[in-house]
This record gives structure tokens, sequence and C-alpha cells, in this order.
């Protein structure tokens, strides 16, 4: 299966540059590799090390946490076990956390899950489990945790996941070095998180946790570090760069001898040998590298592209960058005129024009475009102005909708049109979808019968949006419902053959010239990488069975609500004239069942018409500050080929 990883654009030549070096501004000594995978197989190899060289007089005490970040890992751990390459036979494991009060058979205990993801599957001594009772008595917690707490200090290698917020295991901002095994009550944020874990249901999410202190964790011989995805980049950088910092509790690990930090390439995206690899060391300057460069002095030092000085490159590190391409005046208009040629009011191509600039081509017009949108939202979102423009300037624009985003409509919104139904004589079905309702238990998937409705709710709202484009709702939707996500619950299904199938299907149906999808890794439900990386296969195959079509068709990345692409990447940037973003607006306002309830928004408060306004007006002003025209808004993309 294909994995979805962005293309290279230049960056720091690592290859014979000292490591003390490489790692001079983290803290933490960071590894970034391409994926999840390859970073799981690479402290797979450690902890299948680290067991086979430990002493046999002893067991090997091996920490380790539950969640989403280490399944990937738990999985290879389990095929070598296997494959006989390691035994967990003289091996001691500590979970590092529980939900409290909770029982080890919920579905939801990092007991259960803990035993579901790995333990089940390899040949462990069931005594040598240490996971926190959840159902110990709140009399005797206290002595309770202070005993776990002497089972887990000690441990010859800890490995464990970070959260968005920099929290290790339950231990939240304002938790201290000395902080050992304990109940902590837990926050309204930190619930509103982990009721993803309990049908989005808060009232049902446990309010505290037993969880070991950050003194624990310190305590143990070597410690590993992990984080996958964007929405862990800022975290990362936080804990890698960063000064220790009581709001960021893994940033305490700084403290820690033996410690490494695993991440992917999204989540050291901020890493300063990333984001600003010339003051760490020489440089592959490609020329979207050399726009990045510039455009990164810029905000440096607050002045327009055509502005910039020779001063300000060599005060900012970017000598090499002068002695190669030089001199500054040549850089800057060279840049100017590159980030100048992304805009464009035709995302479609101008037809009957010159399009040696311009970043689509003029033939042929009009163009089949695809738009493909993982949940039902994400088009109108997302790019939901080039959406508009595309449709009005004549173009065959077809979405198509990847998943049912059935399980993000809140119980209410389905009440709400049962009783409308009733009201308009269509038949009254309240109270047997309030039973069906009633009967879902937490943890459990929800009833079919339930998610239908959701699904054809939510069908509903996306044929409504391209209604209001003017085009035809039953000709140029496409309803795909993927057969990973329709899991009844968070967490989805593996992606197979049979979700690429039905992606196949339907661009060799169209064949279009120009495909959108999306980009935005930063999505905290995973959703978006899972239906790229499927419509990234789906052409591979194509390609492969002889489409030779395909040879035409160009790929577009948008991102969406949570992050925009770095403007040292964009291809192609589509200015939104006013009525245009409020024609976006009212677009997403159709999306009724996301609006103000929506089950897990994430962190951010904002309803999304409100983030994908201020995100595509700051894109406009980045632009505007750098000295090209002043737009009311820009939606931005990457080409991908």
């Amino acid at each position: 299966m294909k994995h979805f990883t962005l293309p290279y654009e230049g960056g720091l030549i690592e290859k014979g540059l000292p490591l003390g070096i490489l790692h001079s501004y983290e803290k933490i000594w960071t590894e970034i590799l391409p994926e999840s995978r390859d970073a799981s197989r690479r402290i797979a190899d450690l902890v299948v090390k680290a067991i086979n060289e430990a002493p046999a007089d002893r067991p090997f005490k091996l920490g380790l946490t539950t969640g989403i970040t280490p399944v990937s890992l738990y999985h290879e751990l389990a095929r070598r076990n296997a494959a006989g390459e390691v035994s967990f036979r003289n091996v001691e494991i500590v979970s590092i956390d529980e939900y409290y009060p909770s029982s080890k058979d919920e579905h939801q205990s990092r007991n259960y899950r803990l035993h579901e993801a790995f333990l089940d599957r390899i040949d462990i001594p069931k005594e040598h489990i240490h996971i926190p009772d959840g159902t110990v008595p709140q009399e005797r917690v206290s002595a309770y945790c202070a005993e776990f707490d002497k089972i887990a200090r000690g441990m010859d290698l800890l490995v464990i996941g970070i959260g968005e917020q920099g929290q290790v295991g339950f231990n939240e901002a304002g938790s201290t070095e000395k902080s050992r095994t304990r109940t902590v009550r837990l926050s309204y944020r930190s619930r509103k998180r982990q009721s993803r874990n309990f049908n989005h249901d808060i009232a049902a999410t446990p309010e505290s946790a037993i969880t070991i202190g950050i003194s624990t964790m310190l305590s143990a011989r070597k410690v590993i570090l992990m984080a996958w995805g964007e929405d862990k980049a800022a975290a990362v950088k936080a804990i890698a760069e960063g000064e220790v910092d009581l709001a960021c509790p893994a940033s305490l690990l700084q403290r820690h001898e033996d410690i490494t930090f695993y991440v992917d390439e999204t989540a050291g995206s901020l890493l300063t040998r990333v984001t600003a690899p010339w003051l760490v060391g020489p440089c592959d300057w490609t020329p979207k590298f050399i726009r990045k460069a510039v455009v990164w002095l810029c905000q440096t030092v607050g002045k327009p592209i055509l502005k910039l000085t020779e001063k300000d490159y060599l005060d900012n590190s970017l000598s090499e960058l002068l002695e190669k391409f030089g001199p500054y005046d040549k850089i800057n208009i060279e840049v100017f005129n590159d980030l100048q040629h992304t805009i464009t009011g035709w995302p479609g191509g101008k037809p009957n024009a010159d399009d040696s600039t311009r970043p689509v081509a003029a033939t042929p017009y009009p163009k089949t475009v695809l738009i493909f949108s993982p949940h039902p939202d994400d088009d109108v979102i997302s790019m939901g102005g080039t959406f508009i423009r595309l449709a009005t300037q004549g173009h065959n624009v077809h979405v198509a909708y990847e998943t049912s985003g059935n399980v993000a409509v809140h119980d209410d919104v389905v009440l709400q049109h049962m009783d409308c139904a009733a009201q308009l004589g269509f038949g009254d079905r309240f109270a047997e979808v309030k039973a069906l309702i009633d009967s879902k238990v937490p943890g459990e998937p929800e009833p079919r019968e339930l998610l239908d409705i959701k699904g054809a709710i939510r069908r509903s709202e996306a044929r409504g949006a391209v209604r209001s484009f003017g085009l035809d709702d039953n000709s140029n939707a496409h309803f795909l419902n993927l057969p990973f996500y329709e899991s009844g619950g968070v967490k989805k299904n593996p992606r197979t053959q049979a979700d690429i199938d039905i992606i196949k299907a339907l661009i060799a149906q169209l064949k279009p010239h120009m495909i959108f999808m999306a980009g935005d890794l930063a999505d905290p439900h995973g959703t978006h990488r899972v239906c790229t990386e499927a419509a990234m296969e789906a052409i591979e195959q194509l390609k492969e069975e002889g489409a030779e079509w395909l040879s035409g068709t160009h790929v577009w990345l948008y991102r969406g609500a949570w992050m925009e692409w770095e403007l040292g990447r964009v291809d192609m940037a589509v200015p939104l004239s006013p009525d245009e973003l409020i024609k976006k607006r009212h677009a997403i306002f159709r999306h009724l069942s996301q609006k103000d309830i929506v089950p897990f928004p994430g962190d951010d408060p904002r309803e999304f018409w409100q983030r994908a306004e201020e995100r595509t007006q700051n894109t406009a002003r980045l632009y505007d500050q750098l000295g090209m025209a002043e737009y009311q808004a820009i939606e931005v993309f990457l080409k991908l080929y």
C-alpha cells in the first residue's frame, strides 16, 4: 500500500555532517524518519536488541503506552515475536496509565486496548504484566499508587508517545519532575480529547486517571519518545528544542541522560533543521528551497522581498545562498517573480492565453476536474472558493465524497431531523430512533440503522452545497462510502483493495484532467491520510494497468481546517473576491450537522467556516507582506505531479 509523503524540495545536506552539528539545536536528540512505520521499525530494533542482550538473571522491565501512536510499533514487535526474533517470556511490561475508575473489561480502558493491540499477541506470562488497576476503591487508591510506583520505578526501557500539548501519560500541564504515580483530575480539555474513545460523550468520559509521574519516567535507564503527524509538530519542537516548561510536561524529560526522540517527517516539520536548515549546515538549494529561505528571511526581518539587502542575508546565515546564486538583488527579483507566478484567477487554466508562466495549462478547455473530499464538507472548507471559480469558468467539475462522515453527526441532530419528518407527515419514527440512540454502548460501534440515518443527513448537506455552486447534485456529486470508514466508531478498519477499487472505477469513468485531493496530514482522525493514500494508490494501479490518458492528469493537494501550506511550497494561489468568500461561507453553512455542536472539532473552538476564512485571509496577508497585490483571501495548492 502506498504511503503519502510530500515531494522533496531541497534542504539540509546531512550526508557527512557531524552528528553534533546536525542535532545542535536539539535538547533531546531527535531522529526524523520518513514515515511512522520506518520509525516503528527502528524503535523495534532497539527494543529487540535491548531484550535479547539483557542479563537472564532477572526480567527486563519495559514501560509502554497506549493510544494511536504505538500501534505500528506493537504490530512490528508482535511480528518479530511470531518470527522467533525475540521472546517476551523474561520481560515485565509496565503500562503507564489507566482511566479511573475503569474496569479492564471496558473496551475503552487502557488495559483492554493494550491487550488487544499487543499483549494478547506475544508470549508474555500474565504475571509479568503490570497495568494500573482502575477498580481500586477510592479510599485505597493513594496507597495503591505508591505500590505501583515501586513496580514502575527503574524500568530498563520506557517507550512512550506524546500528546498534542506535550503530555506524557496523563501528566498534564503543571506536572512537576518530582511527580510520582498518582491519580490526576483530567481537565475539561483532556476529557474532550479522550471522549473520542467514548462515542464523543464527555459525560461518559472518566474525570480522573492513574498515571506514573515524571519522576518515575526519569528513573528509567533509557527513554524513547515517539510522535507521528503534523498535529504533533508544535509539541515536538517545544519538547526537543524549547525550554523546560511545566506547561509542556514532556519537556521535563530533557533532564534524562539517555533519551531519544523518534518522529516522522510531518511531526518533525517544525524543527530548526527543517524550517531553517541554513542555520545548521550546508543545503541543497532547489528553486523552491531558495523561495522558502527568502520567505523566511522576509518574515524574520519584517521586509517585503524587493527590500531585502545583502546585510539581511549575511546577518541571518544565508551567505551560502549568496555565494551560489547571488547577488542578493538577483535572488530577490527571481523569487518575487516565482511567487508572483503562483497567483492565478484561472485555476483550470485561462483559455487562449499565454500559459508559459501560469500554474495551469490553457488547454484543454474546458477541463474535467475531480475533487476528492475525505469527509462530506472538506471540499467547501478547504477549497470552496476555487471550487466556485472552476464551476463558474465552465469546467466539468465533479466532487467525490470518500467517506460517509456518519460518526460526526450528533444524536440531537438526528432526532431533530426525525421530528421534522414527523411534523411534515412523512412518518413518525422519532421514538424508534430515540430507542436506537439510547441503546448505544460507550466504546461499541453505533447501530447500523443509526449510522445510515446519519450518513443520509451528511449526503443531503453535501448535495445542497453542490447545488449552491450551480452543479447537478446527481451527476456531479459522487458518494463513495469507502468501506474502511464504516466501523461505526472513531477507530477505523484497515484500508484495503476494496477502497482502492471504488476510487479507481470513478477515475476511470471520468478521466479527469485535474485531480484535487487532501494533503492535510494534521487531520486528528487520520481519515485525510487514508483517503489520499487510497487515491494515490488507485492512480498508480491505473497507470500500471495501461491507462495512458493519466499522463495528462495533474494532481493538486489542498489543505483544510487545521493547517495551510507554507508559501515556499505553493504552486498555485487562487485569490478570492469578497463575494466568493461569502459564497464559500454559505456553502459551508449547508453542512448544518457540523455547525455549533460537531462532536469532535479538535482543540480549536472556532467553527469550520471561521477557521477557513481566517486561514485564507491570513495567506492573503502573507502575500501582501511579501510585496504582492493585496487580496481579500487566497486558497493555495501544491502540485504533486
